[in-house]
């Protein structure tokens, strides 16, 4: 009897440990995921702030341990719980461009809009910055419905994403995987992974060319993987397609300029598109 007793305190001790361990390890979990971003409080956007609608910055955590930074717009004087929408993107720029007009528009529509830095990205966080990936950035729509769902304002059975350009293949594989997203919407010019394989145009469709590319790109991993690649052209060449004179007349003027887009600036990793290019269709 006594060594069934010494038993079982030896069982109870032993499970007390390992709680203790779990629940310290969940702990620093918890405390890793919240991390503290210096978020820039005066108005930086490129764009105006609209009179029709109530604006914040707000922070999110995604299952991958980053923060994100976001803009939320709620329409002024709106009453109830209301359908909500999350925006990102294009790939290589920031909420203050595009997609923080994209999410404030469509607050003056009636609806809360949320447009978030991807990880990696802007104000987000994540080392090194301006990369890309599938896995994660797919992620971040998630955590962004996530956060959506949970405010008081919002009716978790009405949200909905936005994917701007490179970001709409994200979009469209959060939809796939995430049935709390109601509707989805990908504002592409262009297919990036018939880009990435053939060039633009389909200038570069031949096994060869496909050849070379991926080559190039194994020797640049090994001699400076994190190499920029440069933002959008500038100068901008006389003979170029329109659509690179639409890209300068945006990311490189007063319109579209802010400091920390990387297609204003000097881009993304060079080597990012061996991650990046399998979601977009």
């Amino acid at each position: 009897m006594k060594r069934i007793k010494l038993l079982t305190t030896s069982i109870v001790m032993v499970t007390l440990a390992f709680a203790g361990c779990s629940n310290g390890n969940q702990q620093k979990e918890d405390n890793n995921m919240k991390q503290e971003l210096v978020l820039t409080q005066e108005w930086d956007k490129v764009f105006p702030l609209s009179d029709k609608v109530n604006h914040r910055k707000v922070t999110f955590e995604t299952q991958y341990g980053l923060t994100l930074a976001a803009d939320l717009y709620t329409p002024k004087d709106a009453e109830g719980k209301l359908a909500a929408i999350a925006v990102s993107g294009p790939f290589g720029a920031v909420k203050e461009q595009s997609s923080g007009l994209y999410a404030m528009r469509m607050a003056e529509r009636g609806f809360v809009a949320l447009a978030f830095d991807p990880s990696y990205t802007g104000e987000s966080s994540g080392e090194p910055r301006r990369t890309a990936s599938p896995d994660i950035n797919t992620e971040d729509f998630m955590a962004a419905v996530d956060y959506l769902s949970k405010l008081e304002n919002v009716d978790p059975e009405r949200i909905g994403i936005i994917g701007i350009c490179g970001w709409g293949g994200i979009a469209l594989n959060a939809a796939a995987a995430d049935t709390r997203i109601k509707a989805t919407v990908a504002s592409t010019m262009y297919d990036m992974t018939r880009i990435n394989g053939n060039g633009y145009f389909d200038s570069e469709d031949k096994e060869e060319s496909r050849h070379a590319a991926r080559e190039a790109m194994g020797k640049q991993r090994l001699a400076d993987p994190m190499a920029m690649a440069g933002g959008v052209i500038d100068p901008l060449p006389e003979e170029v397609p329109q659509f690179v004179k639409d890209y300068h007349a945006y990311y490189k003027t007063p319109r579209g300029y802010h400091k920390r887009s990387g297609n204003s600036n000097d881009g993304w990793p060079s080597t990012t598109s061996t991650r990046s290019a399998p979601p977009y269709s």
